[in-house]
């Protein structure tokens, strides 16, 4: 849920992209850029600029620690945040968090409470999720919509119980979903769908979040605990006892790896951090980070995933419940569930490319035509497969496993086979 990325024109000359290409700002992901514009925050940002300037940057409670540990810092979704660290390089980085276990700020994040005692059937009518037969302490990524079917924002959310929800949401589109948050907020609580009282969104405003990812992330962990781990499969979360600091530890990440996202109070974050950064955990950034979540196949908002976008051309189908199919009782379901009925125009793919990597923004086009069949929104040399990786949307029809397909890049047409996602086997721990 994350976008570093630089706003760039692409020209084909002689290829023409469709009219639904045209409309989206093309941009660098984060490993090439240390300039913004959040995809997911525009709309994460398909149309807003995340570049800020620095009098305009926020800064995490983890800054002076990021710059102690020789961070670079880089403005990111209105924040300034690590994008490498020292001389370790990003494919360093990335290595490490593959082979071993990495710490990531991800403080800059939004994190929220709902509370009251349709909690359950607001958040349903934001998202397509079946959040009520959701058990106790259990998380699912989901979308909130808007009427379109696009996609606000891509979201944690957590069920601590029917009436009370944790949830987490993008920095650069802080602004953009906290005013849709009050805004539905006020239309739920008007209602009649409030009789038996209304619903109460809490900000956690400067709360620390880290994620400790990679195989040897439990192990780790469990040194610092009396929880038993192995009990917190990936998915559930529990509050965990941490060298006397009672935390909300969530089991999963951004990574594809084994890991756990640990959501702190502000007085805190810097001795929890501290305590869970010793060796062998290696500090990581943005940089390792954006690789380590497209290898994943995991989408960044604004880059891979936007307003204009449907969970079901994202190839989210999975999130979308099937009691919430029949129900449709959430904003944007015409749209969506004529997705799901006829197909859509469009689909996200994984792309193996030859010769130089396909950056965001790069045409796609089917052999021996002209016009431009779909666009590149991520793409980075993988470091642990050794081969050039991108996510694009293409045309329905050319979306199937082993289509063979042509990306320009640096006006140079270069073969590319559409690739089951995720790139690498997930390590996720279930038990």
């Amino acid at each position: 849920m994350l976008a570093l990325r630089k706003c760039l024109l692409v020209s084909a000359p002689s290829r023409h992209p469709p009219t639904w290409l045209k409309t989206r700002s093309l941009t660098r992901n984060v490993a090439t850029s240390s300039e913004t514009a959040s995809p997911t925050s525009v709309t994460r940002q398909n149309h807003v600029s995340q570049l800020a300037l620095p009098t305009q940057l926020r800064k995490t409670d983890l800054y002076d620690f990021h710059i102690e540990h020789g961070a670079k810092m880089v403005p990111f979704a209105g924040h300034s945040m690590p994008l490498s660290y020292g001389s370790v390089g990003q494919v360093a980085s990335h290595t490490h968090v593959r082979t071993d276990v990495g710490l990531f700020d991800v403080g800059h994040m939004v994190q929220s409470n709902f509370r009251g005692p349709t909690a359950t059937a607001f958040l349903e009518w934001l998202t397509p999720s079946s959040l009520a037969t959701l058990a106790p302490y259990s998380s699912t990524l989901s979308v909130l919509l808007n009427e379109q079917g696009g996609i606000i924002d891509d979201t944690m959310i957590t069920k601590h119980s029917d009436e009370a929800f944790y949830v987490v949401t993008n920095a650069g589109t802080r602004e953009k979903d906290l005013a849709w948050f009050r805004h539905k907020l006020a239309e739920w609580n008007a209602s009649d769908r409030a009789i038996k009282g209304p619903i109460e969104h809490e900000v956690l405003e400067n709360w620390g979040l880290i994620a400790l990812q990679g195989p040897q992330a439990a192990q780790y962990l469990q040194g610092l605990t009396s929880f038993d781990l192995k009990g917190l499969t990936f998915g559930k979360s529990a509050f965990v006892p941490i060298e006397g600091f009672n935390l909300h530890v969530a089991r999963g990440g951004y990574t594809g790896e084994d890991g756990f996202e640990i959501s702190i109070p502000p007085s805190q974050t810097v001795e929890v951090t501290r305590l869970c950064a010793k060796l062998p955990v290696q500090p990581a950034g943005l940089g390792a980070r954006d690789s380590l979540r497209l290898e994943a196949g995991l989408c960044l908002y604004g880059n891979d995933i936007d307003e204009n976008t449907s969970p079901v051309e994202a190839g989210l189908t999975w999130l979308i419940g099937k009691d919430r199919r029949e129900t449709g009782d959430f904003i944007g379901a015409a749209h969506v569930l004529k997705h799901l009925k006829e197909g859509p125009p469009r689909r996200r793919v994984g792309l193996i490319v030859e010769g130089a990597p396909a950056r965001q923004g790069a045409q796609v086009y089917a052999p021996s035509q002209t016009e431009s069949i779909g666009m590149v929104t991520s793409g980075i040399p993988s470091p642990t497969l050794g081969k050039n990786i991108a996510m694009a949307y293409v045309k329905s029809g050319w979306h199937k496993k082993g289509t063979e397909l042509e990306v320009d890049v640096r006006n140079k047409l270069r073969k590319a086979i559409v690739t089951p996602m995720p790139f690498i086997k997930p390590n996720y721990w279930r038990g």
